[in-house]
């Protein structure tokens, strides 16, 4: 079975790389979690004269330097002056030159929002007129590309270095303090601090890109490492920096000073010391992510960042220590059935901290019930959940091979004293023949001695090694034959106690049971990654609800959003359709097509119809104009009669894919 073990974890680590590439390769660019509420001018409106400025409003605050906001013409010259400033709550504004000409107008946005994610957007307004235009809205979002591939992949990273830093250190210390001995849970422990020290230091590098142009030559851009060194999220790397130099000491204490302590009484005092160290450079290490992310903004932050340094401590507490016990189980030569339990317990109590926060934070980044399954966020919590649940259910598997585990030692003890004299009568019987008699003495010595006490046959290559030893003259390579063969004794002996291991079916059960823990906390750890990297529901409703009512309160214009897939390549996006002021008679309609991560979708032709089934009237067809990408728009549409009308709009993204797709809206 010990040859199978290797294979096995590769396979694990192959199959797991696999999940976490489809899930984050797999999710679409980062979504914004400040959403743009109003603007004025209005998305799609067509005002009389040239404003002054351009303002927009959004969801919450967010970081804005000069050029975060641009306005084009029809022609794509520049007619903003470049200077951005605030206006009031979440409104920030740039003028305009004077003398601007009639026609349609483009706006582009990128900021940073108060949980430090980019913002990107763009819409289109008219002064005088509709008018074609020449600018080509970007399908490339804030955050995706090679430098959001890659600064998604250093979240990851970070996260499971965290994880394995701060759970391996507490598995060690609270559960299984002779494990500080034990070269495998030491690499495990290094490899955490060296994975969160190098994705930190690339975040830090990539972030200036990340929320600016996205091109992979800014990486090393020094202005825009200094910028960044000036932002909240700057800050919060800085300090994760100087914490895991702290860390590194505490590490070096650990698996150092702390290992070679004899007293009990001096070796307790250090475990309290270096608990208390390690807490609070946890608890730190978790506060760059609270202070930086989700937890730092929204409702009741002063209760919500405590609760997140809380949930991720949990987190690690619980999943670190399942993988340093996974190594353990794997690599060391025994652990202890006491230290498996008191793990045990400590990952029911970290369970229950999750469960409670967990429970709170729900509630605060949803808002509601329909948020669950109505926004993206809402449905990978479902994911999230899932996951725990499949996790506790797993676990509860391995709590009854622990309990089985504890009450084996007896028996092996016993059978473990049985079989020690055996080995040592034949290593002394083997000596005495060699030392008084020649070669072949020693070997029929050996032979009797394998056939009274039914030794393996690593012990007959011990005894083989011992004769060719006592075989061999004195001399200058003596001592160099005596080196081969204590490697080769040594071999066999790691390869005995391996088979010993991996025979006994209890420790057997238990390491397939947190085998399995494992391959779900890794795909459990990337959906949380793309959890914190998508926008909140209750931001979304709140956002959604705050646009439809500016829409109301500037013109009265009826706004109707209607999904789409027309089954195809690339076939997936969102129409909206505008109708000003949505009354009978003329009315003037806009058409907005977005792909699902919010961008201007240009395709090749777009048709609307009206149907009032009610009175039979209809379909009354409208084939709107190409003003810009992803924009149509029509003049003097006529709504002959009030009442629920069907809005029909047909959607074709290539030369054979096409839907239609409709929703009721009351008009008139």
């Amino acid at each position: 079975m010990s040859q199978t073990i290797a294979p096995r974890v590769r396979t694990l680590l192959l199959l797991l790389l696999a999940v976490t590439g489809a899930l984050l390769a797999g999710s679409a660019p980062v979504s914004a979690h400040a959403a743009l509420t109003a603007s004025d001018p209005q998305q799609g409106s067509v005002v009389k004269e040239a404003p002054a400025q351009v303002s927009l409003t959004f969801s919450e605050g967010v970081a804005m330097s000069d050029g975060s906001v641009r306005v084009l013409d029809p022609k794509g010259k520049r007619v903003d002056t470049g200077k951005t400033s605030e206006q009031g709550t979440n409104t920030y504004s740039v003028k305009l030159h004077s003398g601007l000409p009639d026609g349609t107008f483009t706006v582009t946005y990128q900021v940073v929002s108060a949980d430090s994610h980019p913002v990107s957007g763009a819409f289109t307004f008219s002064i005088g007129a509709p008018s074609t235009t020449s600018v080509s809205v970007s399908d490339q979002e804030a955050g995706g590309g090679v430098v959001g591939g890659l600064y998604g992949f250093a979240r990851y990273l970070s996260y499971a270095g965290f994880i394995l830093l701060v759970g391996g250190a507490a598995f060690v210390l609270a559960c299984w303090q002779r494990g500080t001995g034990e070269r495998s849970v030491q690499r495990l422990v290094v490899s955490g601090w060296l994975a969160l020290t190098g994705a930190t230091l690339a975040m830090l590098l990539l972030r200036g890109s990340y929320t600016g142009s996205g091109k992979v030559g800014d990486i090393f851009d020094l202005a825009l490492l200094s910028d960044v060194l000036q932002t909240k999220t700057g800050a919060a790397l800085v300090s994760r920096l100087l914490l895991l130099a702290a860390g590194a000491l505490f590490i070096a204490v650990l698996f150092g000073a702390y290992e070679k302590r004899e007293d009990d009484e001096e070796k307790g005092d250090l475990t309290f010391g270096l608990a208390i160290g390690g807490f609070v450079v946890a608890a730190g290490l978790a506060a760059t992510w609270a202070m930086a992310e989700h937890a730092s903004t929204g409702i009741q932050t002063g209760i919500s960042m405590p609760v997140d340094v809380l949930h991720l401590l949990a987190v690690a507490v619980w999943l670190g220590g399942l993988s340093t016990l996974l190594v353990a189980l794997y690599r060391a030569p025994s652990i202890e059935p006491a230290a498996v339990r008191r793990f045990s317990r400590i990952a029911f109590g970290s369970v229950a901290v999750l469960a409670a926060t967990g429970i709170y934070q729900s509630w605060r980044q949803l808002g509601s019930w329909s948020a669950f399954t109505g926004t993206s966020y809402g449905q990978l919590l479902l994911v999230k959940i899932g996951l725990v649940v499949v996790l506790v259910g797993i676990a509860w598997i391995s709590r009854r091979w622990t309990a089985r585990l504890s009450q084996a030692p007896a028996t092996k003890a016993a059978k473990t004293s049985a079989a020690t004299p055996v080995k040592a009568t034949a290593k002394t019987s083997a000596k005495a023949s060699a030392k008084t008699s020649a070669a072949a003495s020693a070997k029929a010595s050996a032979k009797t001695s394998a056939a009274t006490s039914e030794k393996s046959e690593d012990e007959d290559r011990e005894d083989e090694d011992q004769k060719e030893s006592a075989a061999t003259p004195a001399g200058g390579g003596d001592g160099k034959r005596a080196t081969q063969l204590a490697r080769q004794r040594a071999a066999v002996a790691t390869a005995r106690d391996k088979r010993l291991r991996d025979a006994d079916p209890l420790r057997s059960g238990l390491r397939r049971s947190v085998l399995a823990e494992a391959g779900v906390a890794v795909v459990l750890l990337a959906v949380t990654t793309v959890l914190t990297s998508t926008e909140p529901g209750r931001t979304v409703e709140e956002a959604e609800a705050a646009t439809a009512a500016s829409s109301q309160e500037a013109t009265g214009a009826l706004a109707v959003d209607i999904p789409f897939d027309t089954g195809g390549k690339d076939g997936k996006g969102l129409a909206r359709v505008e109708i000003d002021p949505a009354r009978v008679g003329g009315n003037d309609m806009h058409v907005y097509v977005q792909r699902p991560n919010g961008k201007a979708f240009d395709i090749p032709e777009v048709k609307v119809s009206f149907t009032l089934k009610a009175k039979d009237i209809g379909p009354l067809p409208v084939v709107p104009d190409r003003i810009a990408t992803g924009h149509w728009t029509a003049s003097g549409v006529q709504i002959p009669m009030a009442g629920n009308w069907a809005i029909a709009v047909t959607v074709r993204t290539s030369d054979i894919d096409q839907v239609t797709v409709d929703k009721n809206a009351q008009i008139g």
